[in-house]
């Protein structure tokens, strides 16, 4: 046998082919594996070696009964994504406060005096609204309240410290908005006006949520109106909240330098990150062919591009100068940020561009791979052909596909295309931004700390466990166990892994992270996968292209390709996941690409010779 292998080095995973071509093309074994370091660093030469020792071990053979080995010549492309706020709210001195716990009390809005408990015997006709600290057991505290709205005490809604909202209301004679769980109640200034709201169940609150309300309650002119828009803003969606005016009531807004970006490509464009994403995009497309990109200096967009220079300079040894930015992708999110001054943690959303930057190097650590996996193994590595043009000779061995055709690899940090026409030419072209971004616009959108959480909530569908023995999928419908489940699940949204279910730590409804979920994926791919085919289409018109084959990681999601479909149906393409060589899936097109590559050069020698 003439045994020779493919190696595709991936942003996350390692994908290996070996065939053997000493009488035609004969596929015999395939293996894949977690990427060592960062793609295109001599780091990678671990996970090389697993792949290739297991893709050897199913055909019985050892790595040395290799001819070959062929790696694709490809600059090193990494893909960085941070999240640049445009700007912060610092809320100070307590001005406004909001929560939202679990277990409200009573229905309602009430407004007063903020008092503690034990100072209701002093209260005469004024309206207040009582401070209950954890001390005090919760049937004292019903107790004392009932006293006094018997003697007539305007009493017209409570804080509590402890998770005591609901025994409490239950035991009044009068039932008042009641917000427990507030941890730093010392917090709270005594003497001031403060409101409560509690809405109705699966309902949320209607007055607090509204810049207007509160003006409306606390006297506010036009300019401070303005100014407690963050703080509305932070209680949307809430059931309920407590919101109390402080002595100082000072609001201050200021904005973060998020920076510039300076694309240089046929011309150089400046665009500040607070216009938004999709401004970024449109500058971007004006200055392409880009050649770099640069933040502005000190600033936050300035040190996230550097710190990308930075990282694959010290990883390939080569001089930043040497190191391009060779595309970004700019999406418009929302990054929870923390209120200061607030008494349970309370978030509120501010605006943010989220971005994926592709780093591009020159082929010398190619090489240094190279060179590495030669004196490893003991046998002859080949630098066989362009990443892309790789991939289109794989996505080709897919059943029902033909010329003209694009390939989208999908995978974790960039997607890539290339397209082929009948003449065999291929034009390819690599941007910015894949799953890892969509992992981390779910992460930041639904105020999730684990990214691996994230990236479940991306890869599996949800669920809502409605009884111990039932649950309903996010699409309606249901699914019953002859074993109860779990009691911790019990009312929970679930993400519906193999063998498992994952509750997710958020009060986020199921239709609500259903859709952060689509719409970050929609952001990402969708975007990518339009001004792909438009770059790399003839005379841009997408139209002329006849088949889309979806290739990488992110063909393997359970939504994305038919997302994509759907999109393309529009002009009349035929796109789906690929399948490499009829068994693979979308997986193991580069590696067989390369295999393919080392086979035709030799056959075409043999013909000449």
């Amino acid at each position: 046998m003439k045994l020779v292998a493919g190696i595709d080095i991936g942003n996350s995973t390692t994908e290996v082919a070996i065939a053997n071509i000493e009488n035609g093309l004969n596929f015999l074994s395939s293996s894949i594996g977690k990427t060592s370091g960062i793609k295109g660093t001599v780091e990678n030469i671990a996970g090389m070696m697993l792949v290739l020792k297991d893709a050897c071990g199913k055909i019985n053979v050892d790595i040395s009964d290799l001819e070959a080995i062929c790696i694709n010549e490809a600059t090193p492309v990494i893909g960085d994504v941070a999240m640049e706020t445009i700007t912060e709210t610092v809320i100070t001195e307590s001005t406004m406060i909001g929560h939202n716990p679990d277990t409200p009390g009573g229905i309602g809005l009430g407004i007063g005096k903020i008092i503690y408990l034990e100072e209701l015997v002093n209260v005469g006709s004024e309206e207040v609204i009582c401070i209950i600290p954890k001390h005090i057991h919760f049937e004292r505290a019903a107790k004392e309240l009932n006293l006094a709205m018997e003697r007539g005490a305007k009493i017209n809604g409570a804080i509590a410290q402890m998770d005591d909202g609901v025994i409490i209301c239950n035991r009044l004679i009068k039932k008042i908005p009641i917000v427990d769980e507030v941890a730093f109640i010392d917090k709270i200034p005594m003497g001031m006006i403060g409101a409560v709201e509690v809405a109705n169940p699966g309902e949320t609150i209607k007055t607090l949520s509204n810049p207007y309300g509160l003006a409306t309650i606390f006297n506010l002119s036009s300019k401070e109106t303005k100014q407690v828009i963050p703080v509305a803003r932070a209680l949307i969606g809430n059931r309920s909240a407590v919101v109390i005016r402080t002595p100082k009531g000072d609001v201050k807004e200021r904005t973060i330098p998020a920076g510039k970006l300076i694309f240089m490509g046929k011309r150089i464009k400046e665009i500040g990150i607070e216009e938004g994403g999709e401004k970024i995009m449109e500058a971007l497309s004006e200055v392409c062919p880009l050649k770099d990109i640069t933040g502005e200096a000190g600033t936050n967009v300035g040190g996230m591009i550097e710190r990308v220079r930075q990282v694959m300079g010290e990883l390939t040894k080569q001089h930043l100068n040497e190191i391009g930015i060779g595309d970004i992708l700019a999406v418009d999110t929302f990054l929870p940020q923390k209120v200061q001054g607030g008494v349970a943690g309370e978030f509120a959303l501010e605006n943010a561009v989220a971005l994926a930057a592709m780093v591009k190097t020159s082929k010398l650590p190619m090489e240094h791979i190279a060179q590495k996996l030669r004196e490893e193994t003991k046998v002859k590595v080949l630098i066989e052909g362009v990443e892309a043009n790789m991939a289109v000779l794989g996505g080709l061995t897919t059943p029902g596909a033909d010329k003209p055709l694009v390939i989208l690899d999908m995978g974790g940090g960039s997607t890539d295309s290339a397209y082929i026409g009948k003449s065999n030419s291929i034009k390819s072209v690599h941007h910015a931004g894949a799953g890892e971004m969509v992992s981390m616009l779910i992460k930041s959108e639904l105020g999730i700390d684990d990214f691996s959480l994230a990236e479940d909530i991306k890869k599996y569908p949800l669920a809502k466990v409605e009884s111990l023995f039932n649950l309903r999928y996010e699409d309606g419908s249901v699914c019953f166990f002859q074993k109860s489940l779990p009691s911790s699940l019990f009312a929970r949204v679930v993400v519906v892994k193999e063998n498992e279910m994952v509750p997710i730590p958020t009060k986020h409804t199921i239709d609500k992270i259903r859709m952060v979920r689509r719409e970050a994926k929609r952001r990402v791919f969708i975007t990518n996968v339009l001004r792909a085919l438009k770059e790399i289409s003839p005379n841009n018109n997408i139209r002329s292209i006849d088949f889309v084959v979806l290739l990488g990681g992110s063909a393997m999601d359970f939504e994305i390709p038919e997302m994509i479909s759907d999109e393309l149906s529009h002009y009349g393409i035929v796109c789906g996941r690929g399948n490499i060589r009829g068994e693979e899936g979308p997986r193991n097109a580069v590696a067989t690409g390369l295999v393919i590559s080392c086979y035709n050069k030799l056959r075409s020698r043999e013909n000449e010779g």
